[in-house]
């Protein structure tokens, strides 16, 4: 009987201790998310900035008709910078192929690149991206200072910039719209500003 007392002591101790280090691991954790918080796609600062309008161009595409680039009515525009020897890139592909089937209804999809035509023909039909426009144009990535792919901008309607930035993965895509939606420059802007207001 002492003995069955006994281990039920210890064995009330050992939970209390396991509740004990799981309430410390779950509170570490949640400190550990505020320091090393989401960022959102790294903007550079060269090139057209956030709010100001964007250089308005109109090029043939490989896939047919032209791109224009530029204000238009009711409809907002991605132009995403990419490369067929790219493998971040590549990866992204599917993420904008989901990304323009959900916001299809205010948001057109541009591809640009530079570069030799054939080398992006070959890379349109093998990427399946006959469905895009797609425009190859130095001066194009010139007018926006692209410097590292992939690269996206997103301007409204009016043609007004509301986000740009190298996008490395779905979450950095994804902070381009909530910048767009919360009207801010960039997430990390947004977040930089609530870390001053908190301190």
């Amino acid at each position: 009987m002492k003995l069955v007392v006994f281990l039920l002591v210890i064995l009330t101790f050992v939970v209390l201790a396991l509740a004990i280090g799981l309430w410390t691991l779950a509170r570490q954790v949640g400190i550990l998310f505020e320091r090393i918080s989401p960022m959102g796609a790294l903007v550079n600062d060269s090139g057209p900035e956030v709010g100001q309008r964007t250089p308005e161009f109109s090029l043939p595409s490989l896939t047919g008709g032209q791109a224009v680039i530029g204000p238009k009515s009711l409809r907002s525009t991605l132009v995403f910078f990419l490369s067929p020897t790219c493998p971040i890139c590549k990866k992204l592909l599917p993420i904008l192929d989901s990304v323009r089937k959900s916001e299809g209804q205010w948001l057109d999809v541009i591809l640009a690149s530079d570069g030799e035509d054939g080398q992006h023909k070959r890379f349109i039909e093998n990427a399946r991206l006959s469905s895009y426009p797609y425009v190859v144009s130095a001066e194009l990535g010139l007018a926006y200072r692209v410097a590292r792919l992939p690269y996206a901008v997103l301007f409204d309607e009016h043609g007004i910039i509301r986000a740009k930035g190298l996008i490395n993965s779905r979450e950095q895509f994804d902070s381009l719209f909530n910048a767009f939606e919360m009207k801010v420059g960039s997430i990390q802007a947004y977040l930089d500003d609530r870390a001053v207001a908190q301190y």
